[in-house]
């Protein structure tokens, strides 16, 4: 208990009270999608939905080239210094400007391409990828507006761009999934994201007056430099790995049909919906501790608060999801979507090796441990691509997420052997 008062107790705890109502409306609203999505577009509409998330979760990596963690701490660390400051946006606001430039013209240009990659030979959907390519510059520049407030200590204002973000979705997604099911479902995924542009301007001005601290003499390719580290990060977690489960199930389409990927998606978005809670204890209250962590002892200190107050949460909670499995689905999704609690062990149990290593992951990503970190994810997607293929064609659409489960059980092995001597401290 002395665990849980030491939090309220905390500068932090107003924050994470704001962040945790705001976890929970994205659920919430998550959960009403899921439901107008089973209703109107089935499991084979929620294939192709989660085939567009996974290319928009690299895409928007891409046209921020994983720059949104540095941008929050190198502009924590110069707030006071306003030449430092402005070199810091104007290099990186003139980089991104014109990188979206040319993504947007590249993706516009290749739209037939990436709509055969994405969605097969069904042609109806290519002017999704025409919407993508207009808009594609928002995506970026929210993305960098919000890093900004984010650095300048604004937590409330960021909280505030996620809650009024989640809402302005769940009102697209509303509209254009009923009025036009599975075409409508995916250009309310592309245009939100763009729409949330205009709401992160707004804030940002009345911070900083944005484009009177735009200067193109104070460009600084060192600054572009000190954001290298981040980017490497952010580029094998965010493009690399949503590409290995857009191979994943575009596979399963190929082997089973695209209803069983429906099934997997469907899985899938239940785990990321708990999952969220686990990341933002971790974001908002372990991972500044880990940074400051001095000693093998105080990190070791960290790890075993979070194996003893915070996994156990988790597992419990898991266990009553398996065991309500059927009550879930049927008041998510429809009927039609049961054999997804087939899926449900498998995932449950993987969940619960994820959640048991992301803390180890953390601290790789906290003391800056780039090349560690980048062979660990790239070791963990490897053998999730080949263990799913693997078991795809023993188990069928049950074998992905036995691949899932041995994937991080593999990579918790791996992490926990890695940090071995913190733990004898």
């Amino acid at each position: 208990m002395n665990f849980y008062k030491k939090i309220v107790q905390t500068g932090l705890f107003k924050v994470t009270s704001l962040n945790s109502l705001s976890v929970a409306l994205k659920i919430g609203i998550g959960l009403i999608t899921s439901k107008i999505l089973a209703v109107f577009v089935g499991p084979n509409g929620m294939a192709l939905v989660g085939n567009l998330r996974n290319f928009l979760t690299s895409l928007e990596t891409i046209s921020v080239l994983g720059f949104q963690n540095g941008i929050v701490k190198y502009t924590a660390e110069n707030e006071k210094s306003k030449i430092e400051l402005q070199k810091i946006i104007t290099t990186v606001f003139i980089t991104l400007l014109l990188l979206a430039g040319l993504l947007s013209i590249f993706l516009f240009l290749t739209a037939s391409y990436w709509n055969n990659k994405i969605f097969g030979d069904n042609l109806e959907y290519l002017i999704v990828f025409k919407v993508l390519a207009l808009v594609l510059p928002g995506y970026g520049l929210s993305v960098f507006f919000i890093a900004i407030i984010n650095g300048l200590g604004k937590f409330k204002k960021v909280i505030s761009i996620n809650i009024v973000g989640n809402i302005m979705g769940l009102m697209a997604s509303l509209f254009l999934i009923t009025q036009f099911k599975t075409i409508g479902a995916l250009m309310s995924i592309v245009i939100t994201p763009a729409l949330l542009f205009f709401v992160t301007f707004y804030l940002i001005q009345k911070e900083i007056q944005f484009f009177q601290i735009i200067r193109f003499h104070l460009f600084d390719f060192r600054i572009l430099k000190k954001l290298s580290s981040y980017s490497l990060m952010a580029v094998v977690s965010s493009v690399v790995g949503p590409f290995v489960f857009l191979s994943i199930r575009n596979h399963i389409i190929h082997d089973l049909g695209i209803e069983q990927a429906g099934y997997w998606e469907t899985m899938t978005r239940i785990s990321t919906y708990y999952l969220m809670f686990a990341s933002t204890i971790l974001s908002v209250y372990f991972l500044p501790k880990l940074s400051k962590a001095q000693n093998g002892l105080e990190t070791k200190n960290l790890f075993l608060q979070y194996y003893k107050y915070i996994l156990p949460v988790f597992v419990c909670g898991l266990t009553v999801i398996y065991l309500t499995r059927f009550f879930i689905i049927r008041l998510l999704f429809t009927k039609e979507f049961l054999p997804v609690t087939d899926l449900f062990f498998w995932q449950l149990l993987g969940d619960i090796f994820k959640i048991a290593s992301l803390i180890l992951g953390y601290q790789l990503f906290a003391k800056k441990k780039t090349s560690a970190f980048i062979l660990s994810e790239l070791f963990s997607l490897v053998i999730l691509y080949f263990f799913s293929l693997y078991f795809i064609r023993i188990y069928g659409i049950e074998g992905v997420v036995i691949g899932y489960a041995l994937d991080n059980f593999i990579y918790f092995l791996v992490l926990f052997f890695y940090f071995k001597s913190v733990f004898k401290q």
